[in-house]
């Protein structure tokens, strides 16, 4: 029984529902199930949501377009800054060039004037080192050469052509190394460290090429003090040796001073007070007193005749080799061989010349200052009164004329007239061999 009463509650079917739908005399029905049921309530849900998500749409709207202007806004207000923060980069750097560019120029201006000062010492100096070579000071082949050429530029367009050796080494490293980045990447705002621009580089090279140039400078600067003072002691000497011997020393002042009423000319503000050219004065200065002593010592019979030859009788008293008796020799004899050439010891004037006494064939050479000399005994004399000879001149040959006992050379030196020894001479150009020639 219960089983049967279980079958019946399970097994009944539900009721269908029927929608009836009269009109008129027409009456419809129409069975709904289920699956119409829930395709209606879909529908209806879609619906309602479809009309929700429109009308919420509508009435936010206005704030999403707002919204999203707004986000456009900002996003090409940061683009235009972004763009604005890289012009201002660029243009600095465009700057920067400008003004790493005018550096250069100014001081390759500056390091031009430097050299062209340099170059116009070296001209100066070099001239001073020729001076300085002939008075025996110096051997220019021996002597520093200065490196200003090696710095030297060709001026004839400093803008366009640089040719020189140490214009064109500069420009070489300041173009090596990296350019000026002037397309920055992402991370253009953020801080970098700032490479070496081309003004640093251009500050370093230039500091280098200074110290050099002024280095050069001051090697000029020592060379000069350096001859200036070997020439006033070269000075100093030969003007001892000849003040001993009575040698009036050569008036420079006093022909300066006589010409003093023939000078004139516009006024001209003085040159720049510049210790090198004032060095170079005095380094003129010492030169020219060198040269005024040491001509007037090469002037003076301070050489040895006969280097070599054999003295057969000194200058002083002796047994006259003919009266047997003492006598003052007035010179001093060498031994030569007949026929052998006589050259005078100094360059001068011939005042006599021919048969004179004793002497024989006698020459007589004025070399200034009341100073002459005698070559006696010759067997043939080669010059005339008037001539002037130089000390490779030959003015004779050897012989053995007029009071001799034998082919020899009587050599004199007579001083205001009187007879000196000429060993005195010979002795003082034994000093004077390095001073002149």
């Amino acid at each position: 029984m219960n089983s049967g009463h279980q079958h019946r509650v399970f097994g009944r079917r539900a009721q269908e529902h029927i929608l009836i739908l009269a009109s008129g005399d027409k009456v419809r029905h129409m069975t709904v199930r289920p699956w119409m049921a829930a395709l209606a309530f879909c529908l209806v849900g879609v619906f309602s949501i479809g009309y929700l998500l429109a009308t919420s749409y509508l009435v936010l709207r206005d704030d999403l377009i707002g919204a999203t202007m707004a986000r456009q806004a900002r996003m090409q207000h940061d683009y235009e800054d972004r763009i604005a923060a890289l012009r201002a980069q660029v243009d600095r750097i465009t700057s920067r060039q400008l003004l790493d560019q005018q550096v250069v120029e100014d001081k390759v201006d500056k390091l031009m004037e430097q050299q062209m000062a340099l170059t116009s010492r070296h001209g100066k100096l070099d001239n001073l080192l020729d001076r300085a070579e002939s008075s025996g000071l110096t051997d220019k082949d021996s002597a520093p050469s200065s490196p200003v050429q090696s710095f030297a530029p060709d001026i004839k367009d400093k803008r366009a052509s640089l040719s020189g050796g140490g214009i064109e080494a500069i420009e070489k490293q300041l173009a090596s190394g990296p350019p000026a980045d002037a397309t920055p990447d992402n991370s253009t705002l953020a801080y970098v460290p700032s490479a070496e621009t081309v003004g640093d580089r251009a500050d370093r090279i230039f500091s280098k090429v200074t110290l050099s140039l002024k280095g050069v400078e001051q090697d000029q600067r020592n060379r000069v003090e350096q001859l200036t003072s070997d020439a006033g002691n070269a000075a100093n000497a030969i003007a001892t040796v000849l003040t001993r011997f009575k040698i009036p020393m050569p008036a420079e002042t006093a022909a300066r001073k006589d010409d003093d009423d023939a000078v004139g000319g516009p006024y001209v503000e003085p040159e720049s007070n510049d210790d090198f050219n004032n060095s170079l004065v005095a380094l003129d200065g010492a030169l020219t007193r060198l040269e005024a002593v040491r001509s007037a010592a090469e002037s003076l019979p301070f050489r040895n005749p006969a280097v070599g030859k054999e003295v057969t009788s000194p200058f002083g008293n002796r047994r006259d080799p003919f009266l047997g008796r003492l006598a003052l020799h007035s010179g001093i004899d060498f031994r030569f061989s007949p026929g052998e050439r006589i050259r005078p010891t100094a360059p001068g004037k011939v005042i006599a010349a021919g048969w004179t006494g004793g002497y024989g064939n006698m020459v007589e050479v004025d070399h200034g200052n009341g100073i002459s000399t005698r070559y006696g005994h010759m067997s043939e004399v080669l010059v005339k009164v008037g001539d002037t000879v130089g000390r490779n001149d030959v003015i004779g040959l050897a012989g053995s004329t007029g009071r001799s006992t034998g082919t020899h050379l009587h050599y004199e030196v007579r001083q205001d007239g009187h007879a000196v020894d000429p060993v005195y001479f010979m002795n003082a150009g034994l000093k004077l061999a390095t001073y002149i020639k």
